[in-house]
């Protein structure tokens, strides 16, 4: 198969070569928090394989950590993999192997390749060394295998403290490679997992676990971000001495860095704790459940994905790419409705009381198939207070004093008059509409400048808007000064808009353009009225 990456390229030579016969890839998360939109690249990377190969790809928990893994975390990582459309071929779990794990420990012990040591984990890191120089051997470290064997044993079975004694790999403490210098494999840790509960006492560390995982599931890919580029020698190292015949490769490609969005777990899950967000799944959250609370389309999570491609070398996306390409999907996929946000009252002087037409809205102005939906028009309807000035800046070329306006699918209105209040501000307009200027009509040769969108006053139903902007003040180095940099104006609720009738049979989930405003995610109904998510604006400066 012809390759779009290097990826499978190295794919690509193993199957000519024999090397393999079949593709084999996982995507495995910890569940110590939501997926965000970082591992969206990471399940496109490793699903998409599975579909262009015709191969597997297993979902796998490394749930080696019970102190931050919960069950909620796993749930909701099952329900992102499936919004964005993928099927895995079998759900997994390092739990799953907890005493494989332990056997393979005994045995490395055995090769004399394995330790328990007796130093605090702050003693481990003051011997390691730094780069240039190297580390010191454990007074531990040449216990007989027949003590590491007894120790190990005591260690599971609860004689020790947390903390009080560790079982480490015998490799080189002169390593290059600090990963390599007889790193932590098991530690003592008393604490409730969610799947076996108390039974085990001792926990393996992921650099142990995640090749054994690997090699078990005979994966044959094992793709990761470049962080763990320095592991491979070690996850080599430890598939070699466990003495498995085919062993997993591991590559490593760049992760999915954003402008002005923080993707750190740890960062986010202090915004949820700290009350900042709603929860994990707040429409402003780059999380993918809190996307597809806004309204973000997963094929435009994909197409985004794509177009970021897989790299060797890190790099930053401008954010508004993600944007764009929820833009460019909702533009073709989501069909046009009416919403005034500011409701001013125009009253039709010359238009019959008690009259109405039936005005037919194209969904897909860009399709001439388009299927239309219908709207009343009648003598008193709302256009957006801002559509309306008494007082009009320079170019401004809506409804002005003696000027005219067209109305979308309807008539042009020549101003009237006004209506003020005690207190002079602008309560109503009065227009009169121009006959034979509906729109098609083709015998008009009156020209506007604009078109703006209404709402018949009789039919408009009261809705609710939820004006999401970024949780993020703008900045290139989205986790510096991430808290300082919180944007305090990130959510603005409307309550006095108005909506085109037809949006209350509308299904919960569906998104539209509200025309000349932004596309809109109907989230709710309720005694209020409609509520309605914002999901992108309408027009951003980006361009590919």
């Amino acid at each position: 198969m012809e390759a779009t990456n290097f990826i499978e390229n190295i794919i690509n030579k193993d199957l000519e070569s024999g090397k393999v016969k079949s593709v084999y890839t996982r995507f495995p998360p910890e569940p110590n928090g939501y997926l965000h939109i970082g591992h969206a690249k990471s399940l496109c990377i490793n699903f998409g394989i599975k579909e262009k190969y015709n191969g597997k790809c297993n979902l796998r928990y490394d749930d080696t950590n019970p102190v931050k893994e919960e069950v909620e975390y796993v749930d909701a990582i099952r329900e992102d993999i499936k919004w964005l459309g993928f099927v895995w071929d079998e759900e997994r779990y390092a739990s799953d192997y907890f005493e494989q794990f332990y056997e393979y420990a005994v045995m490395l012990i055995k090769k004399g390749l394995a330790y328990v040591c007796d130093l605090s984990a702050e003693e481990i890191r003051e011997i390691r060394g730094t780069l240039t120089e190297p580390g010191k051997e454990s007074p531990y470290r040449n216990r007989s295998v027949e003590e590491n064997l007894r120790l190990f044993q005591e260690m599971r079975e609860g004689k020790y403290a947390d903390g009080e004694k560790v079982l480490r790999a015998k490799i080189d403490m002169a390593s290059s490679n600090m990963n390599m210098r007889d790193p932590v494999m098991y530690r003592i840790l008393r604490a409730e997992h969610h799947r076996t509960g108390d039974k085990w006492l001792i926990y393996p560390m992921y650099d142990f676990a995640h090749p054994l995982e690997d090699a078990i599931e005979n994966i044959t890919h094992s793709i990761c971000t470049l962080e763990f580029e320095d592991h491979r020698p070690l996850y080599d190292w430890f598939v070699e001495h466990c003495e498995f015949e085919n062993p997993p490769q591991q590559i490593e490609f760049a992760r999915l860095e954003i402008t002005n969005t923080v993707m750190s777990k740890r960062y986010l899950k202090r915004l949820v704790d700290q009350g900042l967000v709603d929860g994990w799944d707040d429409p402003r959250m780059p999380t993918l459940s809190g996307m597809r609370k806004r309204g973000y389309p997963p094929e435009a999570i994909k197409n985004f994905c794509q177009k970021v491609g897989v790299a060797k070398a890190n790099s930053v996306v401008d954010h508004r790419l993600l944007e764009f390409c929820v833009r460019d999907y909702l533009n073709t996929n989501a069909p046009r409705a009416m919403m005034v946000e500011k409701p001013l009252k125009i009253i039709i002087d010359n238009w019959e009381e008690g009259r109405f037409e039936t005005i037919e809205i194209p969904d897909y102005p860009q399709n001439e198939d388009s299927a239309t939906h219908k709207v009343r028009f009648g003598k008193e309807i709302f256009i957006d207070r801002r559509d309306f000035s008494l007082n009009p800046p320079p170019k401004y070329h809506r409804l002005v004093v003696g000027g005219k306006i067209r109305l979308k699918g309807a008539y042009i209105l020549e101003y009237a008059s006004v209506d003020k209040d005690e207190n002079g501000e602008v309560v109503a307009v009065h227009c009169n509409y121009i006959e034979d200027s509906r729109s098609g009509q083709k015998n008009s040769k009156i020209k506007v400048k604009s078109t703006v969108q209404w709402v018949n006053c009789e039919d408009a139903l009261p809705c609710e808007l939820y004006k999401y902007s970024s949780l993020f003040l703008e900045q290139e180095d989205a986790d510096e000064n991430w808290e300082e940099r919180i944007n305090p104006n990130s959510l603005e609720i409307v309550k006095d808009a108005v909506v085109e009738p037809f949006l209350a049979d509308q299904e919960i989930g569906k998104s539209f353009q509200f025309m000349r405003e932004a596309y809109y995610k109907l989230a709710g109904k309720g005694e209020n009225g409609l509520k309605f998510y914002r999901i992108v604006e309408l027009k951003d400066s980006f361009k590919l």
